[in-house]
């Protein structure tokens, strides 16, 4: 009730830009001496193998371990999007799907639609089946139960599509090293922000990212 007369008071406080990222959801940098330069995984007992050369975005979970070698930057902007699809500019249909999450990347992906980022604005909306959606966004490491349940929503989808694959563990299999998913958009992140959601998302329809 606070926050909701807060905002009748002041008005929806939506972000016009990114101005609140959490640091350690962001990409690290190494910020060690020369002698350290040749730090490894193993040197580091980095569970996913995510340094060496340098620092693998895609297999992170930001336990830490590698503090205070690698520093996060402040740069939300991880999001690799291997295809623009511009017919998707004006509105962009999204269907999750969590094959095996720990409820993470479940979270930060709904806080996309809150006023503080206000998703819609963008052009981005979700939709509750495959037949209605543009792009299948995969959140977890693909258990045998759910790839069955991947493959007809893919399949329902209509054409053009596009599949993204958020978090460490769609992309890479995160600690667990399992099956690794094709996907046009790939988000790292453990779990990756909402700002770093919507600027992937926002490049992938074609925009310049936020």
């Amino acid at each position: 009730m606070n926050w909701f007369l807060k905002g009748v008071r002041k008005g929806v406080r939506t972000e016009k830009t990114p101005s609140d990222v959490a640091p350690w959801s962001t990409e690290l940098q190494f910020k060690g001496s020369k002698k350290e330069s040749g730090v490894t995984s193993e040197s580091l007992r980095c569970p996913t193998s995510a340094i060496g050369p340098g620092w693998i975005a895609e297999r992170c979970v930001y336990c830490r371990r590698c503090y205070p070698h690698y520093q996060p930057t402040g740069n939300h902007r991880m999001g690799v999007v291997k295809r623009v699809e511009k017919r998707f500019h004006r509105s962009f249909y999204l269907y999750p799907i969590d094959v095996g999450t720990c409820g993470a990347c479940n979270t930060e992906l709904r806080l996309i639609a809150s006023p503080q980022h206000d998703m819609t604005r963008f052009g981005i909306f979700f939709t509750n089946t495959p037949r209605h959606a543009d792009a299948l966004i995969v959140m977890g490491v693909m258990t045998e139960g759910m790839k069955e349940a991947f493959r007809r929503a893919y399949d329902a989808m209509p054409e053009p599509k596009l599949v993204i694959a958020l978090g460490a563990c769609a992309i890479s299999g995160g600690i667990f090293q399992t099956e690794k998913i094709e996907a046009d958009v790939v988000i790292p992140g453990c779990p990756p922000s909402p700002y770093t959601i919507l600027d992937a998302l926002i490049r992938a329809k074609g925009g310049r990212g936020w």
